[in-house]
């Protein structure tokens, strides 16, 4: 049992975490003592598996010290799987905003073990540690000795969060090491070892945890923001599309979670208003039919970890010298740490209302009207305008995409056709159905019959659908095209295709006698390269 700390940490999440959504409640007395003892210390033990998942400066699990979470812009997913790629426009500046967007990573093997001090190095390695906190954490809910059913439902949401976890762990790193025995996370030997697990290894024990989120997590939440069974199947169906090519039967599985979802009814595309791409992200359209799972926001929100979760990516999409217009009511932002790259915005077509959330030219402080040819001198690349600016205030309140059914009928589509081998009806229509809502035809000639040009069109809907919602890399990782759409944008090739681990935990595995290979790359990642430039220039 865990002291009353862990029971604070608990409770300063449902206070603060998810806006109004996670109502407060005060479980049991806050009184000196053991932790937890009935239903709901148990469940609000189980809470403190979320903290990686709000949208705080940093959080702390009271393992590895702080962290940025997954979901907050300035470390998260969109720092590392869109900024890092192709669609970001490319940033000078000489810190790791600007080295990321370059696609260089080398940097990354000096990022230090400490806490986190600020958004220069964005180290998720200690997180590994707290997957260990995790396997802690649900060991002692298996124990728990209350109702069976109420016990599973609270297990299944820790692994959950705990495949989450594995899941963006790996596709940052490359595969890593875990804890998930709770019988050695004391056993110093265990923790000493390091060492890479194989690809397999790691797809086994990420898809474990979902297949138990998907048999036992609630299917509904009073509390906006918990994860539901949903969230679950979203999360194997897109892990069984990315490693279905080397994992036996995981398309199958994947194409099961499909069906899943659409047999739930409770999703489809938000199609109102004149632009109801845009209007979906807007906060008077808060979790619409579209929406399987966002991180909940509110615009009063400051960063700290009892105020609610924020959303600020329009101030790392700013550049400083914005005026205040009727678009950017507020005016400039930090940095631009954010952007579109030109060439990217040149494969909009130009009647994709999509293409709408992107601002190509603004008025700065002085008067000036910056275009594309202040590249580089005033600003770094388009502003991406999907969260607008509609309070004045510095952070917003519009909730931030963890799984939109657009992107579930991509993957769908995706899956099909790479299971049956040729483009089918079925998959035609699920993207052509993503495309009708952009106000674009539905595809034709050899993107709709030809399972190779297909996959090159459902490559390039996915990026105008899906952009600066952390999936950019993993989708070109998955397609073996990072290097080639690197290069085809940027003229560079990065200079990993995962993110290094940093020297300290090569140094420490080293001096227990293990080696530990601090850069992975998939098969495939020499040929991607070969091809991004084949003279060798």
């Amino acid at each position: 049992m865990k002291k009353i700390y862990l029971y604070l940490a608990a409770l300063s999440l449902l206070f603060g975490s998810c806006e109004n959504n996670f109502d407060p409640q005060i479980y049991g007395s806050l009184l000196p003592g053991q932790f937890p003892t009935n239903e709901k210390e148990y469940e609000a033990y189980m809470m403190t598996c979320y903290l990686p998942f709000t949208t705080v400066w940093t959080y702390d699990m009271s393992s590895a010290g702080l962290q940025h979470g997954w979901y907050i812009q300035s470390g998260g997913v969109v720092r590392m799987f869109d900024s890092t790629t192709d669609i970001e426009g490319e940033n000078n500046n000489s810190n790791d905003f600007g080295r990321l967007t370059r696609g260089d990573f080398s940097n990354a093997v000096y990022y230090w073990r400490g806490t986190v001090s600020d958004e220069n190095s964005p180290n998720h390695f200690p997180k590994t540690a707290q997957i260990t906190r995790y396997t802690e954490i649900i060991d002692v809910l298996e124990k728990a000795d209350i109702d069976k059913a109420k016990r599973e439902e609270l297990v299944g949401e820790a692994r959950l969060c705990r495949g989450i976890m594995m899941y963006f762990l790996m596709h940052n790193f490359g595969p890593v090491r875990v804890v998930l025995d709770p019988e050695k996370i004391n056993d110093p030997e265990t923790l000493s070892n390091i060492s890479r697990p194989t690809l397999d290894e790691m797809c086994g024990w990420i898809k474990d945890d979902l297949e138990y989120g998907v048999e036992h997590v609630q299917e509904t939440t009073p509390d906006r923001g918990r994860f539901t069974r949903d969230v679950a199947r979203v999360f194997l169906m897109r892990h069984c599309l990315n490693e279905g090519e080397h994992m036996q039967g995981y398309y199958d599985r994947g194409l099961e979670m499909y069906r899943e979802l659409v047999s739930t009814g409770k999703y489809r595309l938000f199609k109102e208003g004149d632009n109801p791409y845009a209007e979906q992200f807007l906060n008077k359209n808060k979790f619409n039919c579209e929406v399987i799972a966002a991180i909940s926001c509110s615009e009063q929100a400051d960063g700290g970890p009892m105020h609610g979760n924020m959303n600020a990516f329009m101030m790392w999409a700013l550049p400083s010298d914005v005026a205040v217009s009727e678009t950017f009511i507020r005016g400039g932002g930090w940095l631009q740490a954010f952007s579109i790259d030109k060439n990217f915005y040149s494969t909009f077509d130009s009647n994709d209302l999509r293409r709408k959330t992107i601002v190509t030219s603004y008025v700065a402080n002085d008067g000036v009207t910056v275009t594309r040819n202040h590249f580089g001198s005033r600003w770094f690349g388009y502003i991406i305008n999907k969260w607008p600016q509609e309070t004045n205030t510095t952070f917003q309140g519009q909730d931030i995409p963890v799984a939109r059914w657009a992107e579930v009928l991509l993957n769908f589509a995706e899956l099909d056709v790479r299971k049956k081998g040729s483009v089918t009806q079925e998959a035609l229509a699920a993207v052509n159905e993503v495309r009708d809502r952009a106000g674009l035809p539905g595809l034709s000639g050899r993107a709709a019959t030809v399972k190779d040009d297909f996959l090159d069109a459902l490559l390039t809907e996915r990026a105008h659908e899906l952009f600066f919602e952390g999936n950019r890399k993993i989708d070109l990782i998955r397609f073996n095209k990072y290097a080639q759409k690197f290069y085809e944008n940027k003229s560079r090739i990065p200079t990993h295709q995962y993110m290094p681990l940093p020297n300290y935990a090569v140094e420490q595995a080293a001096a227990s006698g293990i080696t530990l290979e601090q850069t992975y790359s998939r098969e495939g990642w020499e040929e991607d390269v070969a091809k991004a430039n084949p003279s060798g220039i």
